[in-house]
């Protein structure tokens, strides 16, 4: 296993955001953490990063425990996209995918490094922009911006926060094309928290409900995603189809529950 979370517990003062959560994640394979806003999504990458302190519980990456790693070991096998990021101090492109190598830099930037930094820039469709600023990008650019930096770190494990909040729908099929690429290619683990459901339904090998911090289903997208969860989960009533081979969501009303 790349990753394994065995009954994590997290709260934010007196409110439990996470409870008893543990679940696994196989070499080569994208899981999608889905559920609505408040449900513990991003707390749970948080925990995984180190970001947020666990209070109770282990995270595992490639068999260590995360709380025993120096920051630079963390940072070879596991990289973050958060949600948002402030890009007011102006860097290139180059400059920020480049940052994305410090783990594994000595004393200087070796020519390899750069290559790796490049061809990351290419396969993300931004090697025209390699000298722009950030501060010239749009919300969309800079977004792949981070994404193409944690490719740089070349993590066993990737953690994506709402990969394409800031993306177009092309772009957002381009990147999560890409991701999924990488990933059975090299073989490593994703982790994407997700509000889109039909995107999470076509790019993740298993979904992962959570509701009020704790996992309520998970399992394979057609198992876990049906009207009875999105009802219960999120108090939406929807028609769950099938088409070209591809789960597609339409909700309909939201539902009190009675």
């Amino acid at each position: 296993m790349k990753l394994k979370i065995k009954d994590v517990n997290f709260s934010y003062g007196s409110r439990p955001a996470l409870e008893s959560v543990t679940l696994s994640i196989k070499e080569g394979e994208i899981v999608s953490l889905v559920g609505p806003n408040g449900s513990g999504k991003t707390t749970l990458l948080k925990c995984i990063n180190r970001i947020l302190k666990l209070q109770k519980g282990t995270v595992l990456v490639e068999e260590k425990d995360i709380s025993k790693l120096k920051l630079k070991e963390l940072a070879k096998i596991l990289s973050y996209v958060p949600q948002s990021v402030s890009h007011s101090l102006p860097s290139t492109v180059f400059e920020i995918v480049l940052i994305g190598r410090k783990p594994h830099l000595d004393w200087n930037v070796s020519s390899r490094d750069k290559e790796i930094v490049l061809n990351i820039l290419s396969l993300m469709g931004l090697k025209e922009m390699v000298l722009r600023q950030s501060n010239e990008l749009s919300g969309g650019e800079f977004q792949k911006v981070l994404i193409a930096r944690a490719l740089a770190q070349e993590p066993q494990v990737l953690l994506l926060d709402e990969p394409t909040s800031n993306l177009d729908l092309k772009h957002q099929l381009d990147v999560l094309n890409l991701i999924t690429s990488i990933v059975k290619e090299k073989n490593i683990a994703a982790i994407m928290a997700m509000h889109d459901l039909n995107l999470a339904s076509r790019f993740s090998d298993k979904m992962i409900f959570l509701n009020g911090g704790k996992i309520y289903d998970a399992g394979k997208p057609e198992t876990v995603l049906t009207a009875r969860n999105i009802r219960k989960v999120y108090g939406v009533e929807a028609i769950v189809n099938e088409n070209a081979g591809y789960i597609h969501i339409i909700p309909i009303a939201s539902v009190s529950e009675g």
